[in-house]
């Protein structure tokens, strides 16, 4: 490595550790999930949520509870740093080698730099680097496949492959990645998706995640999700270049027609419901080198509106969005410090946000979103609309009940303004009136939110 080329990897690396730690207090209610299993696994009470409970396929990414049990065995928002550090130098060494490729791309030195700057102003990128979730490997590995599309073709398909086993939905990304390194090539970036499919089908009978039927797929949502994620991400302006890419070399139209085929999984998902658009995340990097290797073919005066465009939009993005997502980790460790005390004197809890309450108390936990219980899975309506008899809730027989209130509460505990259609439709129930009453409301920070606990009579 020559100094000059050092002296790119220095800059992806400021690129990717900057802007990440500013978001460092950024995570979600899904990463402790994850948490759970893996503690479960490093404590041999198996793979399964709740312990003592069913073997559930309650996590997307099947290799990432394997793969965060090395390090599971503390308290659960100790593995979740432990967690956010494994993301955060995974994604920082894919940069560094980002950094060192564009330097040696044959591109002008100010587009070089505002690539890069796009990437560092990337909020998607940046927040989800260090949410603690999965998010983060799967794009480092992306980034390290594109950056092998020319000419290291069958690491570029393994790295492909990886990522499509930590996301599922970027399958179609990692099969044209394949298919453009040759057809043997396809293979070997379809053999890692396949294995986890294989898996799932052998231990829960099913190929799919529990998630598809958790949270089903909404082609309009999926489709403003889509579309306001390339708007978010930044990146994707850069490579607006269909001509440069139609003229560039076959990595880069490779690279550039993966990048469509994974918008239009995010479309056939139906989205997600995470800040920051998450799916889109893994492949934002990838874009700007996407840019990067069009500038040749592309006239310099539109190459500097596009640059322009994707660091003038990424700061509006980390200006006004990126501040309020900083505060997450602080409000969520709060709560679990406030519920802690009040969960671990009760038995089995039921709750949509399942996450932080799985942080809080080692008792059961009944997920009311399905994530992690086939039962409520298969119910109709979207993960946060479960159509949920009271009956059946009933049956599982929780001791307490956790629904996510938005706003101050009210006088009568069932006209509270509920976040989602699930706690709604049961706050509203006589049967759960007649067996629940209001015990705490536990706010969530400084947010004017909280969640209500509701206790057995």
């Amino acid at each position: 490595m020559t100094k000059l080329d050092a002296a790119w990897a220095l800059a992806g690396v400021v690129v990717a550790l900057v802007p990440c730690l500013f978001m460092w207090g950024f995570t979600v209610d899904d990463a402790l999930i994850s948490v759970r299993y893996a503690r479960h696994l490093a404590s041999g009470a198996g793979y399964r949520f709740n312990a003592g409970g069913p073997v559930t396929d309650g996590v997307t990414p099947l290799p990432w509870p394997w793969l965060l049990a090395a390090v599971a065995k503390g308290p659960a928002l100790d593995v979740l740093i432990c967690a956010k550090c494994m993301g955060l130098a995974a994604w920082t060494a894919a940069s560094a080698a980002l950094g060192v490729a564009v330097g040696r791309a044959p591109a002008a030195p100010w587009f070089k730099a505002a690539a890069l700057g796009s990437v560092a102003l990337s909020l998607p990128v940046a927040a989800h680097a260090v949410s603690g979730m999965e998010t983060a490997f799967a794009m480092a590995c992306a980034t390290g496949a594109v950056l092998c599309a020319q000419g290291h073709r069958r690491a570029s398909a393994a790295l492909a492959g990886v990522a499509a086993a930590f996301r599922p939905e970027m399958a179609p990304w990692a099969l044209v990645m394949g298919v453009g390194a040759g057809w043997t090539n396809a293979v070997v970036a379809f053999v890692p998706f396949l294995v986890c499919a294989l898996v799932r089908l052998a231990v829960f009978g099913r190929a799919a995640p529990l998630a598809v039927l958790a949270k089903p797929s909404d082609l309009a949502h999926g489709a403003v999700y889509a579309a306001a994620a390339l708007l978010v991400a930044a990146t994707p302006m850069v490579a607006m270049a269909p001509w440069g890419i139609l003229r560039g070399a076959r990595g880069l139209k490779v690279t550039a027609l993966a990048a469509l085929a994974h918008v239009a999984a995010i479309v056939a998902v139906g989205g997600d419901w995470m800040p920051y658009a998450r799916l889109l995340a893994p492949i934002a990097p990838s874009l700007a080198w996407v840019g990067v290797l069009a500038f040749p073919q592309v006239h310099r005066g539109a190459s500097a509106v596009r640059a322009g465009l994707a660091l003038l939009v990424g700061a509006a993005n980390f200006a006004n969005a990126g501040p309020a997502g900083r505060g997450v980790g602080d409000d969520r460790r709060a709560l679990i410090e406030l519920a802690r005390p009040r969960l671990e004197a009760l038995g089995s809890v039921a709750a949509v946000d399942i996450g932080w309450v799985s942080a809080a108390t080692e008792a059961p936990v009944i997920d009311l979103a399905g994530v992690t219980d086939p039962d409520v899975a298969v119910l109709p309506g979207g993960h946060t609309s479960k159509r949920i008899d009271a009956a059946l809730l009933l049956s599982k027989n929780p001791e307490a009940l956790l629904f996510h209130v938005r706003g101050p509460m009210p006088a009568n505990w069932q006209d509270a303004r509920y976040a989602y259609a699930v706690e709604a439709r049961l706050a509203h129930s006589e049967l759960i009136a007649a067996h629940y009453a209001p015990r705490a409301f536990l706010a969530l920070g400084r947010t004017g939110t909280g969640y209500l606990l509701l206790v057995r009579k």
